[in-house]
């Protein structure tokens, strides 16, 4: 068994646990200040809108794609003459199609050029090049049914593990992760400054399905461990919740670091190698929320559920039931400890021979012992101080016993 898996077995059943509920106010400062940072990126840097929100121009053109494309065609565009441009955003779809999207142009004066350099790059006709003009209110549109979708989404999650739990707690510190999850995403995206496309909204409601599978199964487990726990005086509910924590951190771990790293693979190739297109929005709000998910769903949901259910009148009970015991055990243990024990082996007196016995002690200070006499023919007759025995019954033969198989009948 390797070492993972032999820590993963002592998790399990509680030889090895890390104190994560106890340790909640820890995880609640960490998450405050990347909360924190997060909004403030929002507030002063902003998201920088795509161009199906913001609105703008949209050109695609039929050309052969190379590693130099993106680059020559953005060097293109830049030199059209065309004043105030902006960040022009070039992208390869396939092998032989290239799109230039850029900030809304006028149809009269700017469009031209920037048809023309475009067309002039690629080596065809300027009627070749589609343009279409994409308007701020589309992009609004967008935006509107983006934060209803969101909306929904958390109003069904809400539904739907208090329906399967029979809990409205767990529904609270669940939803409660989702939004730390969710500001943490867009509070990166602020912070690097990529660029907000639909590929972004898919990946944050994508990162929010699994940062709820992932919460799902940790209070699975502590639905488990909770079971007929108020008939007990074993342990509290905190202490149950932090048990379940620790039998899925490993299952967590593993599960996060083999679906991060594909999706690491697809931020790398979109972020350095590709350097434009919707691939590396989709990678950054997977990467980013696939950490935070599981992150939230040990440090901040189970936490939170355990601090609620410690707040009802029968797990205070409980909790009182179960220090009380622990102290009485406690006391047993400690008096246990201090008391002087007691040698309690019978005294045995040594048997003497006939010559060797005496009827006086070896010193004054001695007091006489009983003098055992062992014969070959009689059995050992115990003379005892203070009760003679007679002539009479010395002279009698004693009884003899024997096993029950040789008695006479």
């Amino acid at each position: 068994m390797s070492r993972l898996s032999q820590f993963g077995h002592k998790l399990y059943t509680g030889e090895v646990s890390y104190n994560f509920i106890g340790n909640r106010r820890r995880w609640y400062i960490v998450s405050a200040i990347l909360i924190a940072v997060s909004i403030l990126s929002i507030g002063i840097r902003g998201l920088d809108w795509g161009i199906e929100f913001e609105g703008g121009a949209d050109f695609q053109v039929q050309a052969a794609v190379t590693d130099a494309t993106v680059e020559e065609f953005t060097d293109a565009v830049n030199n059209a003459g065309v004043a105030d441009l902006g960040e022009v955003t070039v992208t390869t779809v396939g092998n032989d199609q290239v799109r230039v999207q850029t900030r809304s142009l006028e149809p009269v004066d700017e469009v031209p050029l920037v048809r023309s350099a475009i067309a002039e790059e690629a080596g065809v006709p300027t009627e070749q090049v589609a343009y279409s003009l994409i308007g701020a209110s589309w992009g609004g549109q967008i935006t509107d049914r983006a934060l209803i979708a969101l909306g929904v989404f958390l109003l069904l999650v809400t539904l739907v593990i208090w329906a399967y739990f029979r809990n409205w707690k767990m529904s609270v510190a669940a939803l409660i992760a989702l939004l730390h999850d969710l500001v943490l995403t867009i509070g990166v995206y602020a912070l690097v400054g990529f660029t907000v496309t639909p590929a972004t909204v898919i990946g944050v409601l994508t990162i929010l399905g699994y940062s709820l599978y992932d919460t799902v199964v940790v209070f699975d487990k502590v639905r488990e461990n909770v079971r007929d726990l108020t008939s007990s005086t074993r342990q509290t509910y905190s202490e149950a919740a932090n048990l379940a924590v620790n039998q899925v951190l490993v299952r967590s771990i593993n599960t996060t670091i083999i679906g991060v790293l594909p999706v690491a693979a697809l931020l790398f190739t979109g972020a350095f190698i590709l350097g434009e297109g919707p691939l590396k929005d989709l990678a950054l709000a997977l990467f980013v929320g696939m950490i935070s998910g599981a992150y939230s769903s040990i440090f901040i949901a189970t936490p939170l559920l355990a601090q609620l259910k410690e707040r009802e009148p029968e797990m205070q009970k409980l909790t009182k039931r179960v220090l009380a015991r622990r102290a009485k055990t406690d006391a047993r243990t400690s008096a246990a400890g201090t008391a002087t024990p007691v040698d309690a082996t019978p005294y045995d007196p040594p048997i003497e021979s006939a010559d060797d016995a005496t009827d006086e002690p070896s010193s004054p200070d001695t007091p006489a012992r009983p003098r055992i006499t062992v014969t070959s023919s009689q059995p050992a007759i115990v003379n005892r101080p203070g009760r003679p025995t007679s002539e009479g019954a010395s002279g009698r033969p004693q009884p003899q016993h024997k096993p029950r198989s040789q008695r006479k009948r």
